[in-house]
This record gives structure tokens, C-alpha cells and sequence, in this order.
């Protein structure tokens, strides 16, 4: 018992010298409350269900946000239901080292709730009990190894200091003596010069209340700690927008800073690469926006479409739309397309200019971060800022719809750039 007692202090100590810097890690606590004992106990010994009775305090280390270890020093005493049967008292003193699992951020509190948090504790210890009022011939207190686990519940009432409700199971092996002190805990004879050796277990709980201190410069405690979103956050990115307000003017509205744009004068429907400059796909010297086959090399006597075979441009446009290689971005938690998109939504624009007949739905997703309901309302937000934006462009409303699809599980969640490509509207022609 020792040597594992001392192997979970070496590997406590020992993560010391790799603690990240983001949070605090050590947190003192402290509670009191009920303890039952279990069993044994001998008839007609009873014990309240809620025996105030039981202290403890102790230290805790997180390794990372998810798990870490506690050390725990409890003393009280276990004693009987008064007029109802014969008095007792034993008094105990119990050290443990456990095991923590920070079930909230396992199980992703945060996403609701960034105030109540959960643990989860398993651990080993030794109990010293000392039986106050037992007949039995001895005088010397009872050390047992025991099992100890539980959950802890808490919340934060402020950074430094969060409330904790916890509720532990105890199971104590060779446990010699009932709780009560009055018989041995096994069935061989009691007339031995010294007590008999058993491995008979004892069972007890204790349920408290208490406080935790959490210690460091830091913060936030791991206990609460998330990660910072890569993403820059609403009020951010208004800052920054704000700081360099002068460097993002766009004067000729085709969705490139001018700082960046080598054609700041391009035409309204023009599409245009990330330098503004206007797209000549098919490199025949025609624009793609004055380009009836944009993507096949012709003379401009043909509007740029084969001599040969004039390609229907409805039927090409319709197949880049419905095959999705027309699409409009976002940035995350946002329903403002990022400005590179600005050119796909100009593009739609000037196909169904074009084609009049034509109706189409704009369908919007989001990535998995983040709640699904959440998730949906959001895709409904992005198709209906480009719903709106075509409109603004001339479009007839009655030939626009839109929805939002809610999460595109389609893609990699844990990929950055993935997650990227899942936060878009696309185009289905009706």
C-alpha cells in the first residue's frame, strides 16, 4: 500500500515540470457533512441514514482540463440511532489519493452552461478506526486499506471559489470489527489471545458540502478552462475591422480591398480573382462576365464560345450551380459572406438575369461546432443573407427560395479547413 500511496505522489509531482501555462491547477478543498456506515454491523446496532458526523480536507492537482489527482485527509465518527438501540461510538481517520475526471469538460458542459461543472473520483487509502465504546478486549485503533470513489458536483461562484456537493462510496478491506466495535467482522472463534486475521470488508458513504479554493495567478482554474476558439469572436473582429477600417475600402465593390486589388475599377457584374483582377477563364481576351462560354476559348464575333459548336451557356452555368462549384463562405458564427464570396453571389446573379425562366433555392449549412439547434438557425441565417443579396441585385423574389440544412456532417470536424468548407450556402436550380 505504501509503495503505491508514493508511486501516485512521484507521478503527481512529476507532471509539475510539463503544466501548461493557459490555467491554474491547484485547488484546496474542504467540506462537512453525513457518513453512514454500511456495514458490518452487529444486531442491534443501527446508524442514522444521515449521521452528522464527517470533515475532510484536501489538495488538488489537474494534470490538464480532463484529469488529475487529489490528495484527501477526512476524520469523524460513526454512531448509533439515538432511542432506538444501544449507543456507540467510533471515531476514524482516513487518507486517500484518487484518480479525477473533470466529466464537465468530458462531457462538454461549456456548451450549455460555463457555471456547473462535474468530477468523477477513484482512488486507495488507509482508514484508522478507533472503537470508543466496544466491550471486546483491545485498545489500539484498526488501520484497513480502502477503495474510495465518487462524484463531485460544483458551482462556480467566481473565479477563485466554487461551492461542491460530493458524495463518495467507501469500501474497507480486512476490516477486523464490526463498525459498532462489539463483534469480529468474520465467523471464527473469539477466544484468541489476539484478534483473528480476516479479509472481511466494511462499507460506508459520506455526503458533503464545501468549498473549493482554487490557487494560481492564472484565470481561470482547469476546472473551467476552454480552449480559445480559433475564430475570431463577433466583438473581435469588429475591433479589428474597426483598426483598419481605411485598408478594407472596396470602391469598386467586386469583394477585394482595395489595398490588394490591382483593378479597383472593374465593372459591377465582373468576376475577379483574390488580386480584383477581372477572370478570363478561358484566356480568349474576353471577360468571363461579357464571355457567353466562359471556360471554352472563342472569337468575340461569337461571344467567346467556339466557332464550331456554340455551347449553350444555360445548360453550362446550370451544371457549375447544381454540381455546387458555385459557392458562398462564411466565417465562423457568422451569416456575413466573407468578401472573396461576394463574386459567386454576382455570378448567380447574372446567370439568372440571363435566364429569366429559371427559379432557384439557396440552401445554407454550418459546421458541428456548436449545438445542432443552434447549428440550424444559423444555416438558415447565411441562405437567407445571400437570398436577400440577390434580390438587392435585381432579382425578382418570387423566384428565389431559401433554407438552412443545419450541420454538414460531410466533412471532417477536427480539420480546420474542412470545417471552413462546411460553413457555406450553395445553389439548387428549381
Amino acid at each position: 500500500m505504501k509503495k503505491v500511496i508514493l508511486i501516485l505522489v512521484y507521478l503527481c509531482l512529476s507532471t509539475i515540470g510539463y503544466a501548461q501555462k493557459e490555467f491554474n491547477q491547484w485547488s484546496i478543498e474542504t467540506s462537512a457533512g453525513f457518513n453512514k456506515a454500511m456495514s458490518p454491523l452487529a444486531p442491534p446496532y443501527l446508524t442514522p441514514t444521515l449521521n452528522i458526523g464527517t470533515i475532510d480536507v484536501g489538495a488538488r492537482y489537474m494534470i490538464n482540463e480532463k484529469f488529475g489527482l487529489r490528495g484527501l485527509l477526512e476524520l469523524g465518527n460513526f454512531s448509533s440511532i439515538k432511542n432506538l438501540n444501544p449507543s456507540f461510538q467510533t471515531n476514524y481517520l482516513h487518507f486517500g489519493v484518487m484518480g479525477v475526471a473533470n466529466l464537465g469538460q468530458i462531457l462538454n458542459f461549456q456548451s450549455f452552461t460555463n457555471r456547473i461543472g462535474l468530477l468523477g473520483s477513484l482512488g486507495i487509502g488507509v482508514i484508522g478506526m478507533k472503537y470508543v465504546t466496544t466491550p471486546l478486549p483491545f485498545t489500539k485503533p484498526e488501520y484497513s486499506q480502502t477503495i474510495k470513489s465518487g462524484f463531485t458536483g460544483m458551482y462556480k461562484i467566481t473565479e477563485k471559489l466554487a461551492l461542491t456537493g460530493r458524495i463518495d462510496i467507501n469500501f474497507n478491506g480486512r476490516q477486523t470489527y464490526t463498525f459498532d466495535g462489539s463483534r469480529y467482522n468474520a465467523s471464527e472463534p473469539t477466544n484468541f489471545p489476539e484478534p483473528p486475521y480476516v479479509h472481511a470488508t466494511g462499507i460506508w458513504w459520506t455526503g458533503t458540502l464545501g468549498l473549493n479554493f482554487y490557487l494560481g495567478s492564472k484565470e481561470q482554474h482547469a476546472d473551467w478552462y476552454i480552449k480559445p476558439d480559433p475564430y475570431l469572436t463577433k466583438d473581435e473582429l469588429a475591433s479589428q475591422i474597426s483598426s483598419i477600417k481605411d485598408m478594407l475600402k472596396d470602391s469598386d465593390g467586386d469583394g477585394i480591398p482595395d489595398y490588394l486589388d490591382k483593378e479597383p475599377n472593374t465593372p459591377i457584374d465582373a468576376r475577379v480573382g483574390t488580386d480584383g483582377v477581372t477572370l478570363d477563364s478561358d484566356g480568349d481576351g474576353l471577360a468571363d462576365h461579357l464571355d457567353k462560354c466562359p471556360f471554352l476559348p472563342g472569337p468575340a464575333a461569337t461571344s467567346g464560345c467556339p466557332v464550331e459548336e456554340i455551347i449553350n451557356k444555360e445548360d453550362y452555368l446550370k451544371k457549375a450551380i447544381q454540381d455546387k462549384y458555385v459557392n458562398v463562405y462564411f466565417s465562423f458564427d457568422s451569416s456575413k459572406p466573407l468578401a472573396f464570396s461576394i463574386s459567386s453571389i454576382q455570378y448567380v446573379s447574372n446567370f439568372l438575369k440571363r435566364n429569366p425562366g429559371i427559379k432557384l433555392e439557396v440552401k445554407g449549412y454550418a459546421d458541428e461546432l456548436g449545438p445542432e439547434n443552434y447549428n440550424l438557425k444559423l444555416s438558415e441565417k447565411r441562405a437567407q443573407a445571400v437570398h436577400d443579396l440577390l434580390i438587392k441585385s435585381g432579382i425578382d423574389a418570387a423566384r428565389l427560395t431559401f433554407k438552412g440544412y443545419g450541420e454538414d456532417t460531410s466533412v471532417d470536424k477536427n480539420s480546420e479547413n474542412a470545417r471552413q468548407m462546411a460553413r457555406r450556402t450553395s445553389f439548387e436550380i428549381k
